[in-house]
């Protein structure tokens, strides 16, 4: 007898992956990748041709269910017949950041935005893009009927080529990322709308976690599909507990939860979460990249960055870097540049430019994990993934930092897993998703014998922090 078998994509930033799952143990059978053209803004169109590209040649033969993990807030615009106003505005986008701060101001501030849908618009929130639309292109505004998030569109586009299209439909995690549909009532928040843009528009109907948002001719299950956070959640099977530190071209700090959370500060995204809860996250623009942008300066690679920042005395020898390389989200400072602090000629070493590089991302992070923690969240073990948790010195200084257990997991497509979990539980209808092992590579506890306690690292950072910006 053939064994059930469920497709996951992850439509990312970077490219289109599709991991194929065994329904019942969640072995992964085969997968394919396609990138995707770089840049802050991209036709939705190029996201259906790498799906395409990614599922010829029988990817997808045998599958019974499928779900679509994507890239949280871009702004796609459709006209009354469906088609496409304009390219997407993506979530790395951040030319919405005066849109954003101006919203935050007409509402009453952080707080009333936090009460209102428990997200605090920054340039990345799909509601600050609305506003920038209706500012800068009020042509393409006035033509826009629907506004869809990425796995929304590709979601619709599967259906509409498998004949299973019935309406534009989203999930409770990604559309908590918009600012204006609230984790806490469970209700777009139409007034918000009406505040950004000057008029109101179609959304997407909000499937439960274990929906359906339709089925192709061929009887293949589509289920809602959710953002790229809550799928790799439902990849890791998070567990109250655990905090994952994702370190890919952005990076989060995130946790499953039982209840909503109200940040007033902004720090922290009251999301829901795939699985019916809640997923507060946190989340900086800038992550793996100032590894690779740091190891291009030092004339290196990833390797050799590695080699020099564990040569390097834990603290850089009084360096500290701001990676702020493309502005940033958190904190709030979209036109924010990088910034190396403490500089002196005994210090300005390869070896300490490295690990300021390292420390300096890293630190960023654990502010996020801190501004979890003051809102209840439990932190007792650091889940790392992403590209850069590959890397040997992220991996060694991390645990320091964190102050906490640090656990790798074995390398894998954790978003399209999650998906493929989604589509799982849509296809069988149970209570829950199905269980599947995830299996931990190495884990690493704080170390007490750093000669530059992780306090001073910390404390550093964030004294440069505010004598830059303030904060």
């Amino acid at each position: 007898m053939a064994r059930a078998l469920a497709a996951g994509v992850d439509s990312s930033t970077q490219s289109t992956k599709v991991v194929v799952c065994d329904a019942d143990t969640g072995e992964i059978v085969r997968s394919t990748r396609v990138a995707h053209p770089d840049g802050t803004e991209i036709h939705p169109d190029r996201w259906w041709e790498a799906f395409q590209l990614a599922t010829d040649g029988g990817c997808l033969e045998g599958v019974s269910a499928l779900a679509v993990g994507g890239q949280q807030h871009g702004m796609c615009l459709l006209d009354d017949k469906g088609q496409i106003v304009r390219p997407a505005l993506l979530w790395n986008d951040t030319r919405s950041g005066q849109a954003a701060y101006d919203l935050v101001v007409e509402l009453g501030g952080v707080a009333a935005w936090a009460d209102a849908v428990g997200v605090v618009p920054v340039a990345s929130i799909t509601i600050s893009k609305l506003r920038w639309l209706a500012e800068h292109e009020p042509e393409q505004a006035a033509r826009t009927n629907d506004v869809v998030l990425p796995h929304d569109w590709l979601t619709g586009q599967i259906l509409r080529h498998g004949n299973g299209f019935e309406t534009w439909t989203t999930d409770r995690g990604d559309a908590s990322g918009t600012g204006y549909w609230s984790a806490r009532s469970g209700k777009y928040r139409t007034d918000l709308i009406d505040l950004a843009l000057g008029r109101l528009v179609g959304t997407p109907r909000v499937l439960p976690p274990s929906g359906r948002a339709g089925v192709t001719d061929t009887g293949m299950v589509v289920a809602a599909g959710t953002g790229d956070n809550m799928a790799a959640a439902l990849g890791l099977g998070l567990v109250p507990g655990d905090v994952v530190v994702s370190l890919g071209t952005s990076g989060t700090v995130f946790a499953e939860h039982t209840s909503p959370v109200r940040d007033v500060t902004g720090a922290v995204a009251g999301f829901a979460s795939a699985r019916g809860g809640h997923l507060p996250l946190a989340c900086t623009l800038n992550a793996a990249r100032v590894l690779t942008a740091t190891a291009q300066m030092l004339g290196t690679d990833l390797a050799g960055l590695d080699r020099l920042a564990l040569d390097a005395d834990a603290g850089a020898g009084g360096l500290s870097l701001l990676p702020y390389l493309d502005g940033e989200r958190t904190p709030n400072l979209p036109d924010a540049a990088g910034t190396l602090g403490g500089l002196t000629r005994t210090n300005a070493t390869p070896e300490n430019i490295a690990r300021a590089a390292v420390e300096g991302m890293l630190c960023n992070l654990v502010a996020g994990m801190a501004s979890l923690k003051s809102l209840g969240v439990a932190a007792e073990r650091v889940l790392l993934i992403g590209g850069a948790a590959r890397s040997s010195a992220v991996s060694a200084i991390a645990p320091t930092l964190f102050g906490t257990t640090v656990a790798i997991p074995s390398p894998a497509e954790y978003v399209a897993i999650g998906a493929a979990r989604q589509a799982v539980w849509a296809l069988r209808g149970d209570e829950a998703p199905p269980e599947w092992a995830v299996r931990i590579e190495t884990t690493a506890e704080p170390s007490g014998e750093a000669s530059v306690p992780a306090a001073e690292i910390i404390g550093r950072y964030t004294e440069l922090l505010r004598t830059m910006h303030g904060l």
